[in-house]
């Protein structure tokens, strides 16, 4: 029903943002990954897409940083057993990168050590999320969607910090040659290394 409200962030904690937008608050529950990325933003333009939760006796707003974020939480909570605080949980536990790498990897030994998770539920998420992850219907809608983007704000960050064209270019070749799923932030960081 919503997909993103962009607002000034008023009031922050590593569990829930507050923005407001047209003179409203809204009380938005977000994961520990989110408010790493949002917590500059703090009293200033912030944009979070949104994951409406309404039941019979819930509503809420789930809110993260990214549209990769929101679709892992969607995958993850559509698999029977893992419900939106689960979700949460496992989005502020691993970054994005790891919980998907754990998945395709079948690695259920770092999924059960999130809180929370049993070895059952691990490998049911393993078994039902593994292809679609694979296929890009998951997080990033692709890892090469992913990088793509990365590499673009990443690209566009160094230029802004006064490095040439071609040095840039050159420079992020190099680190996502190695690493093809890495942060944005570690791209830039890695980047910034060889320049």
């Amino acid at each position: 029903m919503y997909e993103y409200i962009a607002g000034t962030l008023t009031e922050l904690n590593p569990a829930e943002a507050i923005v407001e937008a047209g003179g409203i608050g809204y009380q938005i529950l977000i994961s520990v990954n989110t408010y790493g990325e949002i917590e500059s933003r703090l009293g200033s333009g912030v944009k979070l897409y949104l994951y409406h939760l309404l039941r019979e006796d819930d509503e809420a707003l789930y809110g993260f940083a990214s549209r990769d974020e929101r679709a892992m939480f969607t995958l993850l909570i559509s698999v029977n057993g893992v419900g939106c605080g689960t979700a949460r949980m496992m989005l502020s536990s691993l970054s994005l990168d790891e919980l998907q790498n754990a998945i395709i990897g079948q690695d259920v030994r770092k999924i059960k050590s999130i809180k929370g998770i049993g070895t059952k539920t691990a490998e049911r998420i393993i078994l039902e999320l593994k292809d679609k992850i694979v296929k890009g219907a998951g997080s990033a809608s692709s890892v090469v969607a992913s990088s793509n983007a990365a590499r673009d704000e990443a690209f566009n960050a160094l230029i802004l910090l006064g490095f040439a064209k071609p040095n840039v270019e050159k420079a992020l070749e190099m680190v996502l040659k190695d690493n093809p799923t890495i942060s944005l932030e570690n791209l830039i960081k890695n980047s910034l290394k060889i320049l």
